[in-house]
């Protein structure tokens, strides 16, 4: 991860046959684009490879987010529960969608606990979303039961998670819509690109409205096309979608060269039994894009993260002190810092998140440390960089 580390000749290839016909946008302009639907074509690319019915292909993962909240009726009034351990779009894109977010627990997966979710439900809960946090499924049975139970809808941020499976089948198809980025650094990338996939035929058909200023779709000339409700311009372009047609060509190159260069990590830092690993719900699904795993205490995973980049390793990460990616760190969001007001609703029925306890979380967050497996990575630097990570973190215990 990511997956530019890997272009080639083949995704210039792609764009250049886009930039032949000069057409840039995904609809319209058929007599002088030669038959080249770019954006089409990776969905068809990425609906066989989630096995849903239906992929939509929008401009980035929260737009996807968004417009799956959208399209399932959420807003106002409504709220969505999600995990304290994520990327700021998460929460971002329920706003956006009108919604509340309720911040509930993670728990040894990095992603959000069944019970911390069954404890954050309300009246108002309409949606639980749980993220697949660095490339590794949530405990999607738990909290689809728990969905099913209570007559809720499942939403599935796997925006870090293309690519990774969940018994068998892709995270993103497990729920009523699953959403993925191809941002610019996913293990698939467009530069700028997501997603929305599911096996609901008025879903897709909705989110296919709502991300394209609501245009019906149902007539070859735009300008006549019905409106049936207003949306928003979260369309991909097609220089977008050919980067990505060559990509997710490459998609299980990539997840043999994570999986093949995460294991030298493993089993290095395997011998440190002061290390414990994140628990994965399905470890052969795991996409392979992070190794994750749990210092005795807060201070000795701060000291072996930095130990590590000292040392040279790459692409190492201590949550509990980023300020994108977990709650601590989250001031903007907690002191309802927006910049333009938002809605009544909203405001009165989010919590005061400066107040909230969240030391479940904070338990795993603070002794976690997680390192980014790079497929660019021949086997013998993985094997040299796996030594350089545990050295260090011995030189701290």
């Amino acid at each position: 991860m990511p997956g530019f580390e890997l272009f080639d000749e083949k995704e210039r290839k792609e764009v250049a046959e886009v930039m032949e016909t000069g057409v840039l946008m995904r609809y319209g302009f058929k007599g002088v684009r030669a038959g080249r639907w770019k954006a089409r074509e990776m969905e068809e690319a990425i609906r066989a490879r989630a096995g849903t019915k239906h992929a939509l292909l929008l401009a980035d993962g929260t737009a996807a987010l968004t417009t799956a909240l959208a399209a399932l009726g959420v807003g106002s009034g409504d709220e969505v529960v999600m995990p304290t351990f994520t990327f700021v779009a998460s929460f971002e894109s329920i706003m956006a969608a009108g919604a509340t977010p309720i911040l509930a627990d993670v728990d040894d997966t990095l992603c959000l606990s069944p019970e911390a979710a069954l404890k954050a439900l309300t009246p108002r809960t309409k949606v639980v979303m749980p993220v697949h946090m660095c490339g590794a499924a949530a405990d999607m049975d738990a909290l689809r039961k728990l969905c099913e139970e209570r007559g809720l809808f499942l939403v599935e941020d796997a925006c870090q998670a293309f690519g990774a499976k969940y018994k068998g089948k892709f995270v993103g198809g497990l729920g009523d819509a699953g959403c993925y980025s191809f941002d610019f650094n996913k293990i698939v990338t467009c530069g700028e690109g997501g997603a929305v996939v599911t096996d609901d035929d008025a879903l897709y058909q909705r989110a296919d409205m709502y991300h394209d200023h609501g245009h019906g779709h149902d007539n070859d000339d735009r300008g006549a096309e019905g409106h049936p409700f207003p949306g928003y311009n979260y369309r991909v372009s097609e220089l977008h979608a050919a980067i990505g047609c060559a990509q997710i060509l490459k998609l299980d190159d990539f997840l043999r060269r994570q999986r093949r260069n995460k294991k030298p990590f493993k089993d290095a830092l395997s011998a440190i039994p002061q290390v414990a690993f994140r628990r994965l719900p399905d470890s052969e699904g795991d996409s392979g894009t992070f190794l994750s795993f749990f210092m005795p205490d807060e201070s000795l995973a701060r000291a072996a993260a930095q130990a590590m980049k000292a040392a040279g390793v790459e692409g190492v990460f201590h949550w509990y002190d980023n300020n994108w990616h977990y709650v601590r760190n989250w001031n903007h969001f907690k002191e309802r810092r927006f910049a333009n007001p938002i809605s009544a609703n909203l405001l009165e029925g989010m919590p005061d998140y400066s107040k909230a306890d969240f030391s479940a979380s904070d338990r795993w967050m603070s002794r976690c440390v997680s390192i980014s497996i790079k497929l660019g990575w021949e086997e013998k630097e993985a094997v040299s960089m796996a030594e350089k990570a545990a050295n260090a973190i011995k030189s701290v215990l």
